[in-house]
């Protein structure tokens, strides 16, 4: 696929089940994705999407493959930026691999398009979000600056 891609590879202290659990539930992820939530059956073929606090959708899309604790596949759509829906569906993949005492958590969102608005939005983005799920899951504590939706967006 993908003419444009972003790719970030972390290690986290942290059982796959729980960076898993992480990655969906939404009692974690409210904790260090802004205050958002992810609202999907977690099967093949669901639909999925990101809510923001005040009820707008983010993002959605569907789940295109599952294989629980070790790789999750998405479709992915922007839905409150204009400019990056008009690009369409790209692909978000979480592969978690057990790494002695940590887990090698691999993420990459790529799309079919050259010069993609949206890799270039979510490469800024993944790091930053990244690092505070790291942050969460080994002190108890997510990054500050990313607990909470940004004001005006």
């Amino acid at each position: 696929m993908a003419n444009s891609r972003f790719v970030y590879v972390t290690y986290i202290r942290a059982t796959p089940e729980k960076l898993w659990r992480a990655l969906i539930e939404p009692e974690f992820t409210r904790r260090f994705w802004c205050e958002t939530w992810q609202e999907c059956e977690w099967k093949p073929g669901a639909s999925w999407r990101i809510m923001i606090p005040d009820g707008r959708v983010a993002d959605s899309g569907e789940v295109l493959e599952i294989e629980l604790h070790r790789r999750l596949v998405l479709s992915w759509r922007n839905e409150f930026k204009p400019e990056l829906r008009e690009e369409g569906y790209s692909r978000l993949t979480y592969e978690l691999e057990q790494q002695g005492e940590s887990v090698k958590l691999t993420v990459i969102h790529e799309i079919d398009k050259p010069d993609s608005k949206l890799i270039e939005a979510v490469s800024s983005g993944w790091p930053h979000l990244l690092a505070s799920l790291k942050s969460l899951l080994e002190t108890g504590e997510s990054l500050k600056e990313t607990r909470r939706w940004p004001e005006g967006i």
